[in-house]
């Protein structure tokens, strides 16, 4: 059993990320306000954060940067879960730390898939889009 922080301000997204993560035997912290999600990932320890990026108050972009740069987070994985998905939106977000991208709407395979895949530890770097845990877009 991992311990999966979400950072979601969306009720439904919220009930649909636990409700797998739950089924996969994964225990789940949420935070909806974006302010407080750095404070509760030192508390909560997690195996892995899951963030939205359009967030109120503090964007997921610099939640990811905030996160990389706290001593005792900075090695955690990060997955973005976002509506973006223009051109060059993989990119800035991996460029800026999450391991791993999934475009909204998500699908429910892709979604676990890249979870359990972040827990096993593959594509913990932090090196250039392409690489690492799978996308939406590959």
């Amino acid at each position: 059993m991992a311990k999966i922080l979400i950072v979601e301000d969306n009720a439904l997204n919220i009930k649909l990320f636990c409700d797998l993560l739950t089924a996969h035997g994964h225990q789940c912290e949420t935070v909806t306000d974006s302010r407080t999600a750095l404070d509760s990932a030192r508390r909560f320890s997690p195996n892995l954060i899951i963030t939205d990026i359009q967030l109120p108050h503090v964007s997921g972009i610099e939640l990811i940067r905030l996160v990389r740069a706290d001593e005792a987070l900075a090695m955690v994985p990060i997955m973005a879960v976002t509506a973006y998905s223009a051109p060059g939106d993989e990119e800035r977000i991996r460029g800026v730390g999450a391991n791993a991208y999934v475009t909204k709407p998500i699908s429910v395979t892709r979604f676990a898939q890249t979870v359990e895949d972040l827990l096993a530890g593959e594509g913990q770097e932090k090196s250039g889009p392409g690489t690492g845990a799978a996308s939406e877009g590959q």
